[in-house]
């Protein structure tokens, strides 16, 4: 018998997991939502700037909270892209 003639074995999953998908598509998934969502939380803290200034909006409050929520939004993306690149660059250095 040859060692071509072999089949892989796969391993059985346990019972009630989730199906692997494919976990580039998930991760470019996630990535892309979250810059959407900080995006719309950008754009929306532009507008209700904007609003003030026009004297459309008179609320304060709500502006200085849709301003803050989009910098931690901005802050937070920035620092999983920091973690990416870092984690990049680990696997990189790493010797096979």
């Amino acid at each position: 018998m040859r060692i071509n003639d072999i089949l892989p074995v796969a391993p059985l999953a346990p019972a009630g997991a989730p199906a692997k998908s494919s976990g580039a598509s998930d991760f470019q998934g996630i990535l892309k939502d979250a810059i959407h969502r900080v995006e719309s939380s950008r754009a929306s803290a532009n507008e209700a700037v904007e609003q003030f200034v026009t004297g459309e909006n008179q609320d304060l409050h709500s502006i200085v909270l849709k301003t803050q929520r989009a910098s931690l939004d901005f802050d937070l993306l920035l620092q999983v892209r920091n973690k990416v690149v870092q984690s990049y660059q680990e696997i990189m250095r790493m010797q096979l």
